[in-house]
């Protein structure tokens, strides 16, 4: 691993969560996305942000991570820049189709905390023992899918939140 975080502390509550800089870097969400696809063999994964400059190197990660996991080709829809609220109803309204948002919160030391939230195909928020387990272990293990040939690699489409909002 060539960046590594303490799997055990940041890889966790249904995803990601750590200050930043510090305990969380962007390199984790690009490890995310590509093993939750892997893991899932998602062909298709929402991936929303609260649009904050914190957060957009880490969204473009998980969302390249994603379109990366092994031969999947997953199609990630990308709506960076609304609320939470209205990306879980968007979500909700097409299920089964398996999600990741992101958002980033001030620090009481001037640092920012990051959280990557993966939700199941379901809508619910992924457990330990519905694969969170399993994606620390990729982590922890350097086992994260590595980069795909262009003909396996997946595509993203950018959708802009005020179209997701009207339609979720």
């Amino acid at each position: 691993m060539l960046n590594p975080i303490d799997t055990d502390a940041v890889i966790r509550d249904g995803g990601a969560v750590g200050r930043f800089p510090g305990e969380i870097h962007e390199g984790v969400a690009w490890w995310l996305g590509a093993s939750f696809v892997a893991l899932t063999a998602a062909k298709q994964l929402v991936v929303g942000s609260d649009g904050g400059a914190v957060t957009a190197e880490f969204f473009h990660r998980l969302c390249r991570g994603a379109v990366n996991a092994h031969h999947h080709a997953c199609r990630v829809t990308a709506i960076d820049g609304i609320a939470e609220d209205t990306f879980l109803a968007y979500v909700r309204g097409r299920l089964p189709l398996a999600s990741a948002y992101l958002a980033a919160t001030d620090g009481p030391d001037g640092t920012h905390v990051i959280r990557i939230r993966l939700y199941d195909a379901d809508g619910l928020v992924l457990q330990e023992d519905t694969g969170l387990a399993a994606i620390r272990g990729m982590v922890a293990e350097d086992r994260v899918p590595i980069p795909v040939s262009d003909s396996a690699r997946g595509t993203i489409e950018h959708l802009a939140p005020t179209t997701a909002e009207t339609s979720a």
